[in-house]
């Protein structure tokens, strides 16, 4: 199992890179570089990736063992009647409608980063895997580029950056899928310059269900004249596997103005990046400084966290780990130029540690932006069992929650050694959007925050669990264990879904999770869900609900 302190350091810095993930059920995407317009026939997508596909994997093929074990959390294994591996948009038509006229519950999977039960789940009975769909080229036809849903970020920012030099501001960890990240919004360490990468979206292609049973492929864009534009804006932060099966993302930015020049079309990042992580020893640690630390470091986000801020370049995870994990871990990077990254970081350190305790060990690295990028925080995510619980800040905590975190991370009471709350900056050019540009309606944050726990045995997850649920109910008990909209904190889960957020015996509040996360856009996104998939095929814990009854949904409930 490795030493406490081993073990604390890989959980916190999965904690941080794991929220560059999506909304668990995952989006998909075709082989050919150039799509159609509008609706697409069956036969979209150019050379089948799986030959003679979908391919049928059942438990009885030794593959079946590898494909259903690929979730990311370790905490849930489900045992479907069969796995479709797809290598086209016209394989995925296939597949879905056999599952449907089948009866089948179906899920799909892209990069397996989903922290909850929404694949593997024991009514799940078939399972569309997407990970040979990788594709990432530029489509001559739509002058955009065209990025397959099963494609990893490692792979789209290595095939962007060496192909054209640009990127898209996307998420920390290397080995998340596309196929979800993109439709929950997706973060990482350049939002704060770029925004969001769907803010980059500029069409998507979803295989759909309609009332009568019938399977298609439409491509829906962001022109304003596009009949289908609304399921585009689903897909901008109303999460996967709500509305269809994503099979191709196309990117460029919305104020890219030379259609001309593919490198011109999407963000251009800086040559370098500045990398850092800082440690802070438990050891003559009081709650005093803590405090001042964490107060410090909140107050730095709320200076800094407005649409232009000089200080976007910046990005930083700080895990406060529970004090047998010995210290705690401040992480991140500086995209800017030679010289001005190093007096950002000079100027956030500062402010974080002023008055109260230097780190005990800093390390700074100038490296290549591509290498970077593609290392991320260092660490895989590892076998652990993981339990997230997030939300979105619109200012600091206050010192009575700094006493709660302190309270958690040093409580006697509990074996727990991996459990950390974790402070990630947000804001910049996120916040540039009014809530109802795209499907992600969190628009005034300055922070992200993350409770973890992560175990390795499975009899140890009561222990766990009950950790991270009182810590994050203690965090916002106020309005009824849950961040509900208001002076001091607003949202919910961040990419990561948290089915507790629908239970009543963590969510007291009175406040649907939905007003939590979705806020004004929840009834347009059940628009979309009525018009798009109004059998429910495409549905989970915390799918969007259609806005009407209805009419038998397939599968088993």
């Amino acid at each position: 199992m490795g030493t406490p302190e081993e073990h604390a350091r890989r959980t916190v810095l999965r904690a941080a890179t794991a929220a560059g993930a999506g909304l668990a059920l995952t989006a998909p995407q075709a082989r050919a570089a150039a799509g159609g317009g509008g609706a697409v026939g069956s036969g979209a997508g150019g050379a089948d990736g799986v030959p003679g596909g979908p391919l049928r994997v059942v438990p009885t093929d030794p593959r079946y063992d590898h494909l259903i074990a690929r979730g990311a959390s370790n905490r849930f294994r489900g045992r479907p009647e069969r796995v479709y591996l797809v290598g086209s948009t016209a394989q995925v038509v296939r597949a879905v409608r056999e599952a449907v006229r089948s009866g089948a519950r179906l899920a799909v999977r892209s990069g397996g980063h989903c922290f909850e039960d929404f694949v593997d789940h024991p009514d799940i009975t078939a399972v569309i895997d997407m990970s040979p769909m990788r594709e990432v080229s530029f489509d001559t036809r739509r002058r955009a580029f065209v990025v397959e849903a099963g494609a990893t970020l490692g792979e789209v920012y290595r095939k962007l950056y060496l192909g054209w030099g640009v990127t898209v501001p996307a998420g920390y960890h290397a080995e998340v899928g596309a196929g979800g990240h993109v439709p929950g919004g997706g973060y990482g360490p350049l939002c704060r310059l770029f925004g969001l990468v769907s803010d980059h979206l500029h069409a998507v292609e979803v295989v759909v269900v309609d009332r009568e049973g019938e399977t298609r492929a439409v491509v829906a864009t962001r022109e304003r004249d596009d009949p289908h534009r609304e399921l585009w804006w689903a897909h901008t932060g109303g999460g996967g596997g709500n509305f269809g099966v994503v099979t191709r993302f196309w990117f460029r930015s919305p104020k890219a103005t030379d259609r001309t020049d593919p490198g011109r079309m999407l963000p251009v990042p800086t040559r370098t990046a500045l990398t850092f992580t800082a440690d802070w020893s438990w050891e003559g640690l009081d709650e005093e400084r803590f405090t001042r630390m964490v107060r410090n470091h909140g107050q730095w986000a709320e200076r800094h966290g407005a649409a232009g801020d000089r200080s976007a370049a910046l990005y930083a995870e700080f895990a406060l780990t529970r004090r047998a994990a010995g210290a705690h871990m401040l992480l991140g990077q500086v995209a800017a130029e030679p010289g001005e990254d190093r007096r950002l970081l000079d100027g956030f350190l500062g402010a974080v540690c002023a008055g109260t305790t230097r780190p005990g060990a800093l390390k700074v690295r100038r490296l290549p932006w591509l290498t970077a990028a593609l290392r991320g925080s260092g660490e895989a995510v590892g076998d652990w069992h993981i339990k997230i619980k997030s939300a979105f800040l619109r200012r600091r905590l206050t010192d009575r929650q700094i006493a709660v975190v302190h309270r958690h991370l040093t409580r006697a009471d509990t074996g727990v050694i991996a459990g950390s709350v974790v402070l990630n900056t947000y804001g910049g050019a996120v916040n540039a959007l009014p809530p109802s540009a795209t499907a992600m309606p969190h628009r005034d944050s300055v922070l992200k925050l993350s409770c973890l726990a992560s175990w390795t045995e499975p009899e140890q997850a009561p222990e766990y669990l009950a950790w991270i649920r009182e810590c994050y109910r203690d965090l916002f008990t106020d309005t009824g264990g849950v961040p509900v909209p208001g002076e001091t904190a607003d949202g919910a889960f961040i990419n990561y879904p948290d089915t507790d957020l629908a239970d009543p015996r963590w969510n007291t509040s009175g406040t649907p999770w939905q007003t939590l996360y979705y806020k004004g856009n929840h009834a347009r996104l059940r628009a979309v869900k009525a018009r798009w998939d109004p059998r429910d095929i495409f549905r989970h814990a915390l799918s969007v609900r259609p806005a009407r009854p209805t009419a038998s949904p397939a599968g088993k409930s």
